[in-house]
């Protein structure tokens, strides 16, 4: 019998590479190809009038928008790593985490008119928050609350356990560690978390639907949490769908907009976290 050829590891390597390339590719072009679309159907009505300080202009809801995401980030962000922190940290493995860890992906699942109506019932009624700024917040809160408690423990889980050893023999409280060991090593994929309840948060439009967004108001920019907003999403679906003065151009122009808005509030947080990275040399 002859010997049988053996592939070498570097061949391997370089096919598994340029299968990854190619995954990559299948999910990178047709983004872009999505976005230059909007682009070339969208352009003539890119104009500085479309961003008027008014009710009619894109303005209003571009803040609208960027103030409903910053707030839904400050609310989700404590609680789901708090969450994961107890998950990982203090919970003890039972039934009862299971449950906990089983009801996070199903919430994951749940359309997002399902939190939209729920945020309705509670925020909106029961509190007696109305549709406001709060309200929306709230409910993109929840919304995106599993995403950040299921990465931010992944982050966790990721942190080597001997050096929570070697906090605990230095004479360092369980706290301790997590405040000075724990957290600062788990950053990066607490951050990264965030970054992707974000990019959801930016584009909802069922949720803030029955809480907070508006088409036409008299103040155009809010000036407390309680006061409606204007944001981008749900101007968009109005001009698609109720708005029969509105042009076919403005409405792609509209959408590239929204798009443009959700990928810079992304680079922004990854911005942001390469330079806390740097300041704090994680």
């Amino acid at each position: 019998m002859g010997m049988r050829h053996r592939i070498s590891p570097r061949v391997l390597e370089k096919v598994a590479f340029g299968g990854l390339w190619v995954a990559a590719g299948v999910v990178v072009v047709p983004v872009f190809g999505v976005i230059a679309y909007m682009l070339v159907k969208g352009f003539g009505a890119l104009r500085l009038d479309m961003f008027a300080v008014s009710t009619e202009g894109l303005l209003p809801a571009i803040v609208g928008s960027s103030a409903l995401v910053l707030l839904t980030g400050l609310i989700a962000a404590p609680l789901g790593v708090a969450a994961a922190v107890y998950l990982t940290e203090y919970a003890h493995e039972g039934r009862l985490v299971r449950l906990i860890r089983l009801a996070i992906v199903n919430l994951a699942g749940v359309p997002s008119v399902v939190y939209g109506l729920f945020g309705l019932a509670l925020f909106v009624m029961l509190l007696g928050f109305g549709r406001c700024l709060l309200a929306g917040a709230c409910t993109l809160a929840l919304l995106v609350l599993p995403l950040v408690i299921s990465t931010s423990e992944e982050a966790l889980r990721q942190v080597p356990h001997h050096l929570r050893q070697a906090s605990w023999a230095l004479g360092a409280t369980r706290w301790q560690t997590i405040r000075r060991i724990v957290l600062p090593n788990a950053f990066p994929g607490i951050i990264t978390g965030l970054i992707l309840s974000i990019g959801r948060a930016a584009g909802e439009t069922a949720p803030i639907l029955f809480t907070a967004a508006f088409y036409s108001l008299t103040h155009p920019f809010p000036r407390s949490v309680f006061d409606e907003i204007l944001v981008l999403p749900y101007q968009l679906f109005v001009m698609a769908t109720e708005a029969p003065d509105v042009t076919l151009e403005e409405k792609w122009a509209t959408a590239f907009v929204l798009v443009a808005l959700v990928v810079g509030l992304n680079i922004a947080a990854i911005v942001l976290r390469a330079r806390l990275r740097k300041a704090r040399r994680w």
